[in-house]
């Protein structure tokens, strides 16, 4: 048995920081486990939160809503995720991270289960908000997480690894949550997929812990310029609003967050607006929407670990280029789904592939956690996430009373997309990341 003074010293040992090449295996089995048991939990988040869209055809159908009411349900969705960004990535910093991933985990399949009950489209956008907030808790305080563990130069793989789980948890949703409304109908998707979450979230907390410490392991020193600036800043100013007034405060950061708003603009327009324009517009059975559009969610699995790796071994972990490839390469996809013909199955399965594959090689994400370094990951994670949905609300409601008062312009919508697409670019341009 160790004495309180060989204890003391083992403690300071695991507390000292140490260069990354010189950490133990432990810690490198340790930082490997805290990534999958993240990325097993969320393949199946997704059929929590974005289960409306593939189902969206039959509840506007059997609830006879219109466009503005589908884009109402799906602005609540996504406003409440942003207020629950703003909040849970510091109280998870404060509070505990897993367990705040695991509160989350329990508490979107409660609501979704409520959300399952509603007969009008207020009856589903109520609980369906709510759900959105305690979602948001799955992300920013797991980003915050993996951030312990992962330094810059090696972020990109990190998270272009977790990148590709989120394409896979959308395409996991869009089959899982369109075959099970298929077969007993669109509340039954609401809630048994959900089930699942709750279950791997108590799973997650059980096989991953916060920090390299709590198992007794020396954390890395970062060397990377651009993350150890942000981590050198002291314990006073980190106190209650403190990281969010210090990272508000660079103009690198905020220009990051209004990109990821804009590309959540075409990200989420498009897992909005697609089933329906290929439904309505395309003429297409909801068999053969469903076949084109789980081709969006393949290229958003596709892309990202190629990014990352891209990133951090060719590129010196620089994330700028990539974003910007991003930005064009959609753009064009996007002009292209306009101008093309929603009839034609064939053309339209392989724009949403490009879409998909051109949407996943920005890496926005990574440059959060970049600029906002360890101390203040989960709240820079959060920060910019939430601009992400706040624009992604946005883009619900705005094109959902352009297509009902104009007559469905759906070419205009796309359009629009790809604009926003080009803005970015130029923004992007200015932050040196």
């Amino acid at each position: 048995m160790a004495t309180p003074h060989q204890s003391d010293a083992t403690a300071t040992a695991a507390a000292a920081p140490v260069a990354y090449d010189d950490l133990p295996k432990r810690y490198h089995r340790w930082k490997w486990q805290a990534l999958v048991a993240f990325c097993v939990f969320y393949l199946f988040v997704y059929t929590g939160r974005f289960n409306f869209w593939p189902t969206s055809p039959l509840i506007k159908d059997d609830l006879q809503l219109t466009n503005i009411e589908i884009g109402v349900i799906n602005a609540m969705l996504l406003w409440g995720f942003m207020l629950g960004d703003l909040v849970h990535g510091r109280m998870s910093e404060a509070y505990g991270l897993r367990l705040w991933v695991m509160l989350g985990a329990a508490l979107t399949t409660v609501f979704n289960w409520a959300a399952s009950f509603g007969s009008s489209a207020v009856g589903i956008a109520i609980p369906w908000a709510i759900t959105g907030f305690v979602n948001a808790a799955c992300w920013s305080p797991a980003i915050s997480m993996l951030s312990q563990w992962w330094p810059r130069r090696e972020r990109g793989l990190a998270l272009g690894i977790l990148g590709t789980v989120t394409g896979g948890a959308m395409l996991l949703m869009w089959w899982l949550s369109s075959w099970v409304a298929g077969e007993w109908g669109w509340r039954a998707a609401f809630r048994y997929p959900p089930l699942i979450i709750m279950a791997l979230g108590i799973a997650f907390y059980l096989f991953s812990r916060d920090r390299p410490r709590d198992v007794g392991l020396p954390e890395y020193i970062e060397e990377d310029e651009i993350s150890a600036a942000p981590e050198s800043v002291s314990d006073e100013e980190l106190k209650g609003l403190g990281p969010y007034k210090v990272l508000l405060s660079n103009s690198r950061f905020q220009l990051a967050c209004h990109v990821k708003g804009l590309e959540n603009v075409a990200r989420y327009g498009l897992t909005t607006w697609v089933p329906l324009y290929y439904f309505e517009a395309g003429g297409l059975d909801i068999t053969q929407t469903v076949l084109i559009t789980f081709l969006l969610p393949l290229g958003y699995l596709i892309a990202p670990p190629v990014a990352g790796v891209v990133s951090d071994r060719l590129l010196g972990s620089r994330r700028r280029p990539l974003v910007i490839a991003s930005c064009f390469l959609s753009a064009a996809a996007l002009v292209a789904i306009a101008l093309a013909p929603p009839s034609n199955a064939g053309l339209g399965a392989a724009l949403m592939l490009w879409g998909g594959i051109s949407m996943g090689v920005s890496l926005i994400s990574a440059i959060s956690v970049d600029l906002s370094g360890r101390k203040m990951a989960g709240t820079g994670a959060g920060v910019l996430d939430a601009h992400g949905y706040l624009y992604a609300g946005a883009q619900a409601m705005i094109f959902s009373v352009l297509l009902d008062m104009s007559g469905s312009p759906w070419p205009i919508v796309f359009l629009a997309m790809a604009a926003t697409r080009l803005i970015s670019a130029a923004m992007i341009s200015r932050v040196r990341v």
